[in-house]
């Protein structure tokens, strides 16, 4: 219940029976069907005419018949002039909390038409998450925006206050706390009336109201004295642009401290403004309880671009479980090279607020500064979509901040291209960060033709089989940029460029990448390159409910100094070296393949006996002397002709095939060898270590997205940190 109903119920205004069905209005001697959503709006809205405004109980009455309407036509809410109940003064029209924005103005109409008939002053249309009031013109009945106040008069008043929100509520009210449900409602309601059934793009609308929130948020941060109105508000003396400059005033402060999150000016009209303002202007953004807040919006942002663009959006589940599996501190520096609506930023954010708590008192500026300059200075985030970007830094304002740090760019890129400098201690450079942690975009293919940088990337070219390349005599180094290649793939290289050594990546990737013979050539890069931490393999529908069914894993990685990465390779290379040289290996290769070669040159019996019949006869007619250029020419002829001939029966066919399946075979398993000869030599050399692997099958959440009771990732993650905390500490066999 909230605090109004209490309070009705003490001062004994209204009761319940015992199921909580219906209500009574006690001094009404009424009641209705309180599990109906208006009721509980109206129920409210009474309690507040009370409690609030200094009415008394009997100077209103509920569900009053309009005269002058139709029959049954009934007002939600009269306020009379006094005990008399003679003259009307408010009419309240209430609607449901999820009404439309169709609904409300719909309510607004309605509220004007009971006033109307009964003569009275003032209408409150109400839907408890929105409230619009206005002073009735008795001239101009049909005026709305003129006439918007900022609040009802209270009991015993004739003027309306200038302002409803004042610093600490003097002479008004404070703005109030919410909760999570509550703010989602309400950032959706707001977007809807700026969309306006497509009016405008539903992309401009978030946009606008991306624009008005950060409004918001400026305003609750400009020092003010108490009793000062705050400006983000309807004021009951508004003319003409008057919101409109105040609100523009607040954007502009806004942008001049923080220029990067908007480029672009407000662009809606006098009553758009009064619409959104009005949603917004009560509540409490800064003081809501950061979880509430934050979850309100990425709920109702996810929905929405889920909805209108089929952005794939990391779920809460998997961010959570990859972020409590990392040793990530205060002092960490954090990126995510394909940040979205910034999932993983604001979960490591969280991280270390919650750290604080073990170090400080909540309240305290010490604590505040442990997790603040970690967000200001240490968290970084790479969008490609610039409205993305925006949402991003969005997330991060209305958390508290953070934003400063997240760019709209290419986040495959050159590093050297992207800021150097982004705060005061540092920016986007190579070997710079301790912790990746991402969900890049799978199976977008990077195409040469259009992405330049691609040659850049040793995964974006083509490679030589090292065996060809010692039979050919090539550099094994010898590389031909592809044509294209796959994100995911690309993104891991460029981890690596942005990663400190010892630094630690964990991406969610396909399971091709781990799994597909083709790409045998990236898990080999991986493993000169990387330690492999561990493997975590996630359920097919763990994104599903996003909008993507793609078989995936976690992969977490280690990056390796430069000198351990030589060093890999130079063993691969000696062994290579080794292999090759060896009489029953390379060489018998090499002898195997010119054997295949002069073979099939010199051909099958037929073949052989038309060349030796050539020879003899050229021999004999030389040994006459009677060979002469002509006959030499026509005898060629005629046994090149009869080779032609036999070469296209079935008979020469049939031993050409088995001819070459025997040695393709003989061959094959000498490669084979090889390659296994090689494995195990380079096996042998290299450290051996431990790899944490785990399937996750209930992850707590089933493929439509809805909560299952189980999640098997938090016991994953608790396990998986006390893995990664033995590697850090040196342990060559943890849990051994």
């Amino acid at each position: 219940m909230t605090t109004l109903i209490e309070k009705g119920l003490e001062k004994g205004l209204i009761a319940f029976d015992t199921e909580q069905k219906n209500i009574t209005y006690i001094i009404q001697n009424k009641r209705f069907r309180f599990t109906d959503s208006e009721e509980k709006v109206r129920a409210h809205a009474y309690l507040s005419l009370v409690f609030d405004y200094g009415y008394t109980p009997e100077q209103i009455d509920i569900e009053v018949a309009v005269e002058h309407r139709v029959p049954n036509i009934f007002s939600d809410i009269v306020v009379y002039a006094d005990r008399s109940l003679k003259k009307p003064l408010i009419v309240v029209e209430c609607k449901r909390e999820e009404a439309s924005q169709g609904e409300l103005d719909q309510g607004i109409e309605q509220g004007f038409g009971y006033a109307n008939s009964m003569d009275a002053d003032f209408v409150w249309m109400t839907s408890g998450i929105r409230n619009d009031y206005f002073r009735r013109d008795r001239v101009a009945p049909r005026e709305r925006i003129a006439n918007r106040l900022a609040d009802l008069p209270k009991a015993g008043q004739r003027e309306v206050s200038r302002a409803k929100f004042t610093k600490g509520g003097v002479n008004g009210f404070e703005l109030r706390t919410v909760e999570e449900n509550e703010l989602t409602r309400i950032f959706k309601q707001a977007h809807d009336a700026l969309w306006a059934g497509g009016k405008r793009n539903p992309a401009e609308a978030f946009d606008e109201l991306d624009k008005l929130i950060f409004c918001k948020i400026w305003d609750e941060r400009m020092p003010r004295k108490k009793g000062e109105p705050y400006d983000f508000q309807v004021f009951s003396d508004d003319k003409g642009d008057a919101l409109k400059r105040r609100t523009q005033g607040l954007y502009q402060n806004g942008r001049a401290k923080d220029p990067e999150v908007f480029r672009e000016d407000i662009r809606l009209s006098n009553a758009e403004l009064q619409t959104v303002v009005g949603y917004l202007a009560g509540i409490n953004l800064q003081a809501t309880d950061l979880d509430s807040k934050g979850r309100a919006f990425e709920t109702f942002m996810t929905g929405f671009f889920r909805g209108e663009f089929g952005q794939y959006f990391s779920p809460r589940k998997i961010v959570q479980f990859i972020v409590d599996a990392l040793p990530i501190t205060n002092e960490s520096v954090v990126l995510d090279t394909s940040c979205g609506s910034g999932g993983f930023l604001l979960h490591a954010l969280d991280k270390v607020r919650k750290q604080a708590d073990d170090y400080h008192d909540p309240d305290t500026r010490e604590h505040w500064q442990y997790w603040h300059d970690f967000a200001e200075c240490n968290l970084f985030g790479i969008e490609i979509s610039e409205g993305i970007a925006r949402t991003a830094k969005m997330n991060m304002i209305i958390h508290d901040d953070g934003h400063t740090n997240v760019i709209a760019f290419d986040g495959l890129e050159s590093i050297e291209k992207m800021p150097a400098k982004t705060n005061k201690r540092r920016g986007f450079q190579r070997d710079g960060f301790d912790f990746i942690i991402t969900n890049p975009p799978f199976g977008s293919k990077i195409k040469f033709a259009e992405k330049r940088y691609l040659e850049n990337y040793r995964l974006g070219k083509k490679g030589v089989d090292w065996i060809d390349a010692k039979i050919n005599n090539v550099n094994l180094l010898r590389e031909i940029t592809r044509d294209q290649q796959t994100t995911e793939v690309l993104f891991i290289e460029q981890c690596h460029r942005f990663l400190k050594p010892g630094g630690y990546l964990a991406m969610v990737i396909p399971d091709s990448i781990l799994t597909n013979s083709s790409m045998q050539y990236v898990r080999d890069w991986i493993e000169e390159h990387w330690r492999i931490v561990a493997v975590v393999s996630l359920p097919q529908f763990a994104f599903a409910a996003n909008g993507a069914g793609v078989k995936s894993s976690v992969l977490f990685l280690k990056k390796y100094a430069a000198a351990t990465t030589a060093a890999i390779q130079s063993i691969k290379t000696k062994a290579q070296d080794d292999l090759f040289a060896q009489d029953a290996l390379g060489v018998a290769l090499e002898a195997l393949i010119e054997e295949k070669k002069s073979t099939i040159k010199r051909g099958e019996a037929i073949i052989q006996t038309i060349e030796n019949e050539l020879v003899a006869r050229l021999d004999a007619l030389t040994a006459q002397g009677t060979l002469t250029a002509a006959i030499k020419r026509e005898l060629k002829a005629e046994a090149k002709a009869a080779s032609v001939a036999h070469k296209e029966t079935d008979a020469y066919k049939d031993w050409l095939q088995a001819t070459s399946d025997d040695f393709n075979e003989r061959i094959e398993n000498l490669r084979e060898t090889l390659e296994d000869d090689f494995l195990a030599k380079v096996k042998s050399q290299l450290d051996d270590y431990p790899i944490f692997m785990a399937i996750a099958e209930d992850i707590g959440y089933d493929a439509t997205g809805r909560p299952t009771a189980t999640n098997e990732l938090e016991t994953v993650a608790r396990e998986l940190a006390r893995f990664v905390e033995h590697i850090e500490k040196g342990d060559t066999r943890p849990f051994v």
